[in-house]
């Protein structure tokens, strides 16, 4: 197996301090490879990334509308939010819609992401809920989804549950890979994730951007859920996030979705496209600057393309404001 090529480097001062290797593919919605590099077949946890496609049934069953949930919920199902007070208040208002509670939740607490939520919740000499879980909308969603259908909700993080079943479903349907319960492992929120080929996500992601091979009704739900995330990219991360800051630069064009451990997946939907990438050694740090270097060399040229190279250069600051170097595109992507 051939070695993966550098998709980030950082520097200081003029030396470059730290590579990181990885795989990239960007595909079609028909399964034609537009560009790849490194060992895109090789099987890996898509963790958070895939999180739009697993609200599909949130949409599909009803529970979306039946509670009325509009882009700012469907945004929430696909996120992995920064605690954030507007985030654990929509949370919290999903499930009330369905008569439930942050008791319900089966995703453990932590303290929230944002430094100044935490800082504030500190501040209150409060504890972190469940609701401030980066994973409490996609949660919510499931619960709303158990409701809707008359499912116990209790358990449905486990991989039997009929809540769990149905995203296992979708996300074979999507992508195209089986999801084999030999390759499956236990995500930090304690839904099972399943380990597929880059190729199989990031045409998956083609596919909920324009809906190819899709029935009618999925091309419909996955068009709001792609849509909700581009149109409410504050509530798909937060404050200082790369996910919202790639989609609030080119509004309502990109979608892009970061995992734990070095994966992002995103779309073009103008453009058909899908991108998913896996940074060898999880560096989040170089997930972004792949990703916005991956959308870059989709588009090739123009104001977007220069946009997200812009993006790509990600400068580090020391404590003192002093800027000391920066995180910035392997040569791979020349």
């Amino acid at each position: 197996m051939a070695e993966n090529p550098v998709l980030c480097e950082t520097t200081r001062g003029g030396v470059v301090e730290s590579r990181h290797t990885g795989a990239v593919v960007a595909i079609d919605a028909r399964g034609r490879v537009v560009f790849a590099l490194g060992d895109v077949d090789r099987p890996v946890f898509p963790r958070s990334a895939v999180k739009a496609i697993q609200a599909l049934p949130l949409i599909e069953s009803g529970a979306a509308d039946g509670f009325g949930f509009g882009a700012k919920e469907l945004a929430l199902a696909c996120s992995s939010h920064s605690g954030e007070e507007g985030h654990a208040d929509l949370a919290a208002a999903m499930l009330a819609k369905a008569g439930r509670d942050e008791a319900t939740l089966e995703c453990g607490a932590h303290w929230p992401l944002s430094i100044e939520a935490a800082g504030k919740l500190s501040f209150d000499h409060k504890r972190p809920t469940p609701l401030h879980n980066n994973c409490s909308g996609k949660h919510a969603g499931f619960v709303c989804t158990c409701v809707a259908l008359e499912d116990d909700a209790a358990g449905y993080v486990g991989k039997d549950h009929a809540a769990m079943e149905r995203v296992r479903r979708a996300m074979e349907e999507v992508t195209g890979a089986v999801h084999d319960p030999a390759a499956a492992g236990i995500d930090g929120c304690s839904i099972p994730t399943y380990a597929v080929p880059l190729t199989a996500l990031a045409q998956g992601f083609a596919r909920m951007a324009t809906g190819e091979g899709f029935t009618a009704p999925r091309k419909r739900a996955a068009e709001r859920l792609i849509s909700a995330c581009m149109a409410e990219p504050w509530l798909v991360a937060g404050t200082g996030r790369f996910d919202t800051e790639i989609m609030q630069a080119l509004p309502r064009q990109v979608f892009a979705k970061t995992g734990a451990e070095g994966v992002y997946c995103a779309a073009l939907p103008a453009l058909g496209v899908g991108v998913a990438l896996k940074i060898d050694d999880g560096a989040g740090r170089a997930a972004e600057v792949a990703v916005a270097a991956a959308l870059a060399k989709v588009l090739r040229a123009g104001e977007k393309a220069e946009k997200l190279r812009e993006l790509a250069v990600r400068p580090f600051v020391n404590w003192n404001g002093i800027r000391v170097g920066e995180a910035r595109p392997g040569e791979a992507f020349s």
